[in-house]
């Protein structure tokens, strides 16, 4: 048990380490008080261009990655394994360092949305998740436009593949995909109270149907 929350732990650390909080505080700007307020790549592309928003989107989705790649397998020193408790050590980390961006403890509890930083998780979990989520990700954004919904969607599709699938260990890893479906979902009731309004901004670039909208 002690492995796990020093593992969780750490993980949500590095998941405070937000990407665009970072970058924009190397530019003296708040990027939650610029543009749609969101601490993410798009709101960076949006205010600070593209150079930057690559940057963001780099360091949330490694952060994620060496989450579930390298901090759930570390062995830590002085600390007894216990096998049935390390198999959960990818889901606890994956959910620990979305949290973490999430509610950031380096910038008063208040981050981003988390989908990047879950794709990086993803990614340390089975890069053929990671291909789910991209693909589904790009066909709802090119149907619809959103790229909220989109990400929302990608997610619920990381959860359903894990659900169906034969990936181990199985438990541990639907807990975390259902979890951390759900904080993404969560994390966009904003888009989705817009998106029932009728307010929500469109992606120009990608929506395959029209383009009356502003980009988002």
């Amino acid at each position: 048990m002690i492995e796990l929350i020093v593992k969780g732990a750490l993980s949500y650390l590095l998941g405070s380490v937000v990407g665009s909080l970072l970058i924009g505080g190397l530019r003296g700007v708040d990027i939650r008080t610029m543009g749609s307020g969101n601490a993410g790549a798009t709101n960076m592309m949006r205010t600070q261009g593209k150079a930057a928003a690559l940057a963001v989107l780099l360091i949330d989705v490694a952060k994620g990655w060496l989450a579930t790649s390298f901090l759930a397998a570390w062995h830590i020193p002085g600390i007894g394994v216990d096998p049935a408790l390390s198999a959960w050590g990818g889901a606890v980390c994956g959910l620990a360092v979305v949290l973490g961006h999430v509610y950031p403890v380096w910038y008063g509890f208040r981050g981003g949305k988390g989908f990047a930083t879950f794709l990086g998780a993803v990614l340390g979990v089975s890069p053929m998740l990671l291909l789910v989520a991209a693909i589904v990700w790009l066909v709802m954004t090119i149907l619809f436009g959103y790229v909220g919904l989109a990400s929302m969607a990608a997610a619920l599709a990381v959860a359903i593949a894990i659900a169906v699938g034969e990936l181990t260990p199985h438990t541990p890893l639907l807990s975390f995909g259902v979890a951390a479906a759900l904080l993404i979902i969560y994390m966009h009731r904003g888009n989705i109270s817009r998106m029932l309004a009728g307010n929500e901004s469109r992606a120009k670039r990608l929506w395959l149907f029209g383009t009356r909208r502003g980009s988002g």
